[in-house]
């Protein structure tokens, strides 16, 4: 159902030629992506062992003949020479270790909560991270594609200018040459561009790729500082939340371990027809555990409790330190995006016009006219790659703070 889910979605999205969302990307892939679906029938799974666990016991029907053997010299009568039982037999645990499987299997449904609950914000993040390196590198083969159409002018320009003349043949070979230079990175930007989309709907759990526009813009609407807190992060974290209920399922292994240790006891209760004689039957069975105490079960609970504890500090220590990476990350990203880029694209933008400008005139040579046309276009892909990288280091911050995708 989910796969067709997705399938009618992207067929939705061909036909009718919408773009493609930041939003609607994520909740395409949190509805229909095959990991989920897979994580929530773990959760299917630990439903229904908890459920297994609460059951109550089965008695046990013994019917049982005796004394039975083969006519022959002997008087033998079938119906009185022979012993019949018929009784129920029931166990009955000690220490409560029915309600000690229900709290262990109820830990392990939290735990396959939780980890359904990490599945699915790795999902979002990988799918916002690779949905931003697609919409920087379809910026980036846009800008080529503009700058290869304003100068293909340039090269009519010269290819006029040859004609009648006025210019050298050698510098229409320059321009020529930096115009084949461009459209090569143009379809270089145009193969990144296919590789970062199919990126993306690989991420989104997608079997096709159909082309896709990306309609959230590089640019922030509205830029506020995000503020990260390592205490809140840590409690937030689901990761951390994981392993702490990892700690409280193997303490409740242990429980039941320890309880395990000591023996049931088994009743019966029935009938008994012997030498033609109808009688009552009851009886009393347990186990004496003399050298079998569950001694290694324990053994091995005692030691996940440590090991779980291990894991809660070796948690926390990683989110702390992905917290502050991303955070140094987060800040310097945004610091060019702010600070430098806005100011050298300007600059760029000004130096290539003058030059242009200079060049008609006949103040400048060629080659400082393609200097500054190159500077104008790298500095735009620059900053493209900045902006991209800004809008991946949020994601990454907000992922690492344990926000909701």
């Amino acid at each position: 159902m989910r796969s067709l889910l997705f399938l009618a979605f992207i067929q939705y999205s061909v036909s009718a030629q919408q773009p493609l969302t930041l939003d609607s990307a994520v909740s395409t892939a949190l509805a229909s992506h095959p990991l989920l679906a897979a994580g929530q029938q773990r959760i299917a799974s630990a439903t229904g062992q908890r459920r297994q666990a609460g059951l109550t016991f089965n008695p046990r029907l013994v019917l049982q003949a005796e004394n039975l053997r083969f006519p022959g010299n002997t008087p033998y009568v079938f119906s009185r020479d022979n012993d019949y039982f018929a009784f129920l037999q029931q166990t009955l645990e000690s220490s409560g270790k029915r309600g000690k499987r229900v709290d262990l299997a109820s830990q392990g449904l939290r735990t396959a909560e939780l980890e359904l609950d990490i599945l699915r914000r790795q999902v979002a993040f990988r799918v916002r991270y690779a949905y931003w390196a697609a919409a920087g590198a379809q910026r980036s083969h846009a800008l080529l594609i503009e700058s290869q159409k304003n100068f293909q002018q340039v090269v009519e320009y010269h290819e006029i200018r040859v004609r009648e003349g006025a210019m050298a043949e050698t510098d229409l070979l320059r321009v020529r040459l930096e115009s084949e230079r461009i459209t090569l990175s143009a379809n270089n930007a145009r193969l990144d561009a296919e590789r970062a989309r199919i990126l993306l709907f690989r991420e989104m759990g997608a079997t096709q790729f159909p082309d896709a526009t990306l309609a959230d813009p590089l640019e922030l609407k509205e830029d506020r500082l995000l503020l990260a807190d390592l205490d809140q992060a840590v409690q937030r974290r689901a990761e951390v939340q994981l392993a702490r209920a990892q700690l409280e399922r193997a303490r409740s292994a242990l429980i039941l371990q320890q309880a395990n240790a000591r023996p049931n006891y088994d009743v019966l209760f029935g009938y008994k027809r012997t030498a033609g004689l109808e009688t009552a039957l009851a009886g009393f069975q347990t186990d004496l555990p003399f050298l079998n105490r569950n001694q290694g079960n324990i053994e091995s609970a005692t030691a996940d409790i440590k090991t779980a504890e291990a894991n809660i500090a070796a948690a926390e220590a990683i989110v702390r330190a992905e917290v502050a990476a991303a955070k140094v990350e987060y800040e310097l990203r945004r610091r060019q995006v702010t600070e430098f880029l806005g100011r050298f694209r300007q600059q760029a933008a000004e130096t290539a016009r003058i030059a242009q400008a200079a060049y008609r005139l006949g103040g400048a040579d060629l080659l400082r006219l393609l200097d500054a046309e190159r500077l104008r276009i790298e500095i735009e892909l620059i900053n493209d790659r900045a902006l991209m990288e800004y809008r991946q280091s949020i994601v990454a911050l907000e992922t690492a703070l344990g926000n909701q995708p």
